[in-house]
């Protein structure tokens, strides 16, 4: 019983800290653009000095 006087406000704790990291990153704008990054990678690139290759 004396266990659950220091697991529970470090259980608190910790909750409070994911919870202000999220909302973090919500107001930096992480999730502003999901579909952005996973589309951009199938664009081509049509100049050959931007993707390192040599003619």
């Amino acid at each position: 019983m004396t266990a659950l006087i220091f697991l529970i406000p470090i259980a608190l704790v910790l909750g409070i800290a994911g919870l202000a990291a999220f909302i973090w990153t919500v107001k930096s704008g992480q999730y502003d653009d999901l579909d952005g990054a996973a589309e951009r990678i199938l664009l081509d690139d049509d100049d050959s000095e931007n993707n390192g290759a040599k003619d």
